[in-house]
C-alpha cells in the first residue's frame, strides 16, 4: 500500500472512530434515559422483536454490498441491480413477517407482539437503500460523509424514543426509536452520498454478484441466527425479564467494541481488498489492525467489567442490577473480537467466501452444541452466557487457522501481538478492582475507578511503549500536522 493510501486509511479510521464514538455516546445517553423509564419486560419484548428483524435484515443485505466492495471494478449497472434486488427482497420478507406476526406472538407467549413486529419490520426498506450507499462509502474510503448522518440520525431517533417513553407509550418508544434511526440515516445518506439508482437492472450481473455473496449470506444468517437463537431460547425458556437482563448486559460492552473495533474493521476491508495480490503487505496491515484494535478494546472491556456494579446502579438504577453479571461475562466475550473479526475480514478481502462459509458451519455446529448443553444440563441464563464465551474463544482459533496458510499470519503470532495490551489490561483491571473495595457511594466510586484505570493504563503504555501505542501516537501526530497544514 502506498504511503498516500496508508495515510488515507489512517485518516479514514480516525473519522470512522469519531463517527462511531460520537454516535455511540449519544446512543448510550438515549438508552440510559429510556431504560430508567421503561421496565425490564419492555426491553425483553424488544429483544424478541430484534430476533426476527435482524434475520430479515441479513437477508436484505445478503452480502451483495460486500461483493460491491470486494470487486476490483464495478459500474452503475452493478450498483443499481443490488439496490433493486435489496428492495425486492425487503418487500417479500416484510410480507412474510406481516402475515406470520400473529403466530409469532402466540409462539413467544407475548400478547401484542404482532402489532410491534409489523411496524418495526418497516426498517427493512431503508436498510436495503443503505446497503449500496455504505458500499460506495467503503470503496471510496469517504467515511467522513456518513459521520454527520449517523450522529443526526442518532439524535433525532433518540429524541423520538425519549419523548415516546415519557409519554407513557412503553414498548412503542423502543419501536419508534429503532425505525426512526433507520429512516433518518437512509434519507441523509441519500442526500450526502452522490449516487442515485439508475433505471437499469441486470439479472446476469445480479447472479454474478450473488455467486460471491451467497456464501456470505449463508454465513451471515448462521452468525445472526446463532446470536439471536440465544436470545430466543432465553425468552422462551425463562421470561422476558431474564432476556432483558441478558441482552442489556451484552449491549454496553458491544457498544464499546463496535465503536472501536468496528471502525477499524470497516476501514480494513477495502484496504485489504486492494492488497489481496500483495500478501506481505496484507499481513502487515492485518497485524497493525489486530494490535491497534486490541490495544484499544482490551482495556475498555477490562475497565467496564471492573466498574459494572456502580455504573449500572448510577446510570440505570438498582432495578437493572440483574444485568451486572451478564455485562461482566460479555466483556470477556467481546475481548476476543479484535482477532475474531480481523481474521474474517482478511478472508473476505481475498474473495474466499468459500472458506468463510466453511468456518461458519464449523463454528455454529459446536456453538449450537454448547448452547444445548448449557440449556438442558445447567438450566441457567448465566450458564448460557458463559457458554457463549467458550464458543468465542474456540472461534478465535478456528478463524485464525486459514490465515496461517493464506497470508502467513497464524494464531500464535496473533497471540504474541495482543499479549502486551492484554497484560497491561489485566494489571489495570486489578488496580480498578482494588479501588472497588473502598466503601464509597456509586458516583465517587465510579469516578475514582475510571480515573484510576485510565491513569494506570496510560502510565504503563508510556513505560513499556507497545507497538500499537507508538503507531497510534504517530498516526495522531500526522493527522494533526495535516490539519495544521491545511489551515495554514
Amino acid at each position: 500500500m502506498s504511503e498516500k493510501r496508508s495515510q488515507a486509511a489512517a485518516s479514514s479510521f480516525l473519522f470512522k472512530l469519531m463517527e462511531s464514538l460520537g454516535a455511540q455516546i449519544i446512543a448510550l445517553v438515549v438508552k440510559i434515559v429510556i431504560a430508567r423509564i421503561l421496565t425490564l419486560e419492555d426491553y425483553g419484548v424488544l429483544s424478541m422483536l430484534l430476533v426476527f428483524t435482524s434475520l430479515a435484515q441479513t437477508f436484505v443485505q445478503s452480502g451483495l454490498n460486500t461483493a460491491l466492495i470486494q470487486r476490483e471494478t464495478i459500474d452503475e449497472t452493478d450498483r443499481s441491480t443490488v439496490f433493486y434486488l435489496g428492495l425486492g427482497i425487503a418487500a417479500v420478507l416484510y410480507g412474510v413477517l406481516f402475515v406470520t406476526a400473529p403466530a409469532i406472538s402466540v409462539l413467544c407467549k407475548m400478547p401484542g407482539l404482532d402489532q410491534y413486529l409489523r411496524v418495526i419490520a418497516l426498517m427493512l426498506f431503508p436498510g436495503a437503500a443503505l446497503s449500496v450507499q455504505n458500499a460506495n462509502v467503503a470503496r471510496n474510503m469517504e467515511f467522513r460523509k456518513p459521520m454527520l448522518a449517523t450522529l443526526v440520525a442518532t439524535v433525532i431517533s433518540g429524541v423520538v424514543g425519549i419523548a415516546m417513553a415519557y409519554g407513557g407509550l412503553g414498548i412503542w418508544a423502543l419501536v419508534g426509536q429503532q425505525l426512526t434511526s433507520q429512516v433518518v440515516l437512509s434519507l441523509i445518506l441519500f442526500i450526502t452520498v452522490k449516487w442515485r439508482p439508475h433505471l437499469t437492472f441486470s439479472l446476469k450481473r445480479g447472479a454474478s454478484l450473488f455467486r460471491f455473496s451467497w456464501k456470505l449470506l449463508v454465513s451471515s444468517l448462521l452468525d445472526t441466527g446463532y446470536k439471536k437463537l440465544r436470545s430466543f431460547v432465553i425468552g422462551l425458556k425463562f421470561d422476558s425479564e431474564a432476556l432483558a437482563a441478558h441482552d442489556q448486559g451484552a449491549m454496553y460492552p458491544e457498544l464499546v467494541m463496535n465503536a472501536v473495533n468496528g471502525s477499524i474493521q470497516s476501514v480494513m476491508l477495502p484496504v485489504l481488498s486492494e492488497q489481496q495480490d500483495q500478501l506481505s503487505r496484507m499481513k502487515q496491515t492485518m497485524r497493525r489492525s489486530v494490535m491497534v484494535s486490541s490495544f484499544m478494546v482490551l482495556p475498555m472491556m477490562a475497565g467496564l467489567a471492573a466498574v459494572a456494579k456502580p455504573l449500572v446502579t448510577l446510570l440505570l438504577t438498582e432495578k437493572w442490577l440483574p444485568c451486572v453479571p451478564f455485562l461482566q461475562i460479555c466483556c470477556i466475550d467481546f475481548a476476543f473480537y479484535p482477532i475474531h473479526t480481523a481474521n474474517l475480514q482478511a478472508i473476505n478481502a481475498m474473495g474466499r467466501s468459500d472458506v468463510y462459509l466453511k468456518l461458519e458451519l464449523i463454528k455454529k455446529a459446536y456453538g449450537i452444541g454448547i448452547l444445548l448443553i448449557t440449556v438442558f444440563f445447567f438450566d441457567s441464563v448465566l450458564a448460557i452466557a458463559w457458554g457463549a464465551v467458550v464458543s468465542t474463544v474456540l472461534s478465535s482459533f478456528v478463524n485464525a487457522h486459514p490465515n496461517k496458510k493464506l497470508i502467513g499470519y497464524g494464531y500464535l503470532e496473533q497471540i504474541r501481538d495482543i499479549l502486551p495490551p492484554m497484560i497491561l489490561s489485566l494489571i489495570m483491571f486489578g488496580a480498578v478492582s482494588l479501588i472497588g473495595l473502598l466503601n464509597l457511594s456509586p458516583l465517587p466510586m465510579l469516578v475514582l475507578q475510571v480515573l484510576g484505570g485510565v491513569f494506570v493504563y496510560f502510565l504503563l503504555s508510556l513505560i513499556f511503549r507497545p507497538t500499537a501505542f507508538r503507531y497510534l501516537v504517530e498516526t495522531l501526530q500526522a493527522f494533526l500536522n495535516k490539519r495544521k497544514g491545511a489551515q495554514a
